[in-house]
């Protein structure tokens, strides 16, 4: 199976590299940074970038690509005295913009394998569980939440569309006193990205198989 996980060089991205490469799977990674041999430079914020990045995979079949790539800059921030409209622009160009970018950049190659598209939203985007504060970020990856359903009608019944919640993950992003490790997270979600399928497309599911409200 060929996998291309975006933002792949640490945290939970990692994690899913190594297992789709230990379980003998054709898998790339993307990273900001210099890539290693095997991997490739994406930058989600920058159109250009993706299409380079499109342009090197060529019109090899893809089975699974995996939009984790994200950021978190609002973390922290308090209302009246954060939350500025660069922060809105650079989360939304990674988040929501760059997902959707990548996903239509690679759409010949998701089409050619019949493949499936994972995006790694996040519980803090869904409007039922709202909680106040980070304002940005749930704005984000309910954005993301939208873009996934719909993406998923209208790319059905060739290409399957799920988002998921990682769980509370020991990372930069989620700190040292998250619940899991990358390695549990990235357990569940292969998971649940193997059961992805026609049926189960535009699902909401957390990395351990449960249902998310929306």
């Amino acid at each position: 199976m060929k996998v291309l996980i975006t933002g792949a060089n640490r945290g939970i991205g990692r994690a899913l590299y190594g297992d789709y490469a230990a379980r003998g799977d054709d898998v790339t990674g993307t990273t900001r940074s210099d890539p290693a041999d095997g991997w490739l430079a994406l930058d989600v914020t920058d159109p250009a970038a993706i299409t380079a990045m499109a342009d090197q995979l060529g019109d090899a079949p893809l089975d699974l690509l995996i939009c984790n790539a994200g950021v978190y800059l609002d973390k922290g921030h308090t209302l009246g005295e954060g939350y500025g409209a660069d922060l809105w622009a650079d989360t939304f160009a990674a988040n929501v913009t760059g997902v959707f970018l990548t996903i239509e950049a690679l759409l010949p190659n998701l089409r050619a394998a019949n493949g499936k598209v994972a995006i790694i939203s996040s519980q803090m985007g869904s409007s039922e569980r709202a909680g106040g504060n980070a304002f940005i970020y749930r704005a984000s990856k309910a954005a993301a939440l939208n873009l996934g359903r719909n993406l998923s009608v209208e790319l059905s019944p060739d290409v399957a569309v799920g988002i998921y919640h990682p769980g509370w993950v020991q990372t930069d992003m989620g700190g040292d006193a998250a619940a899991i490790t990358p390695e549990q997270s990235a357990a569940g979600l292969v998971q649940r990205f193997d059961a992805l399928g026609p049926k189960t497309t535009g699902c909401f599911e957390m990395w351990n198989g449960e249902a998310m409200p929306y």
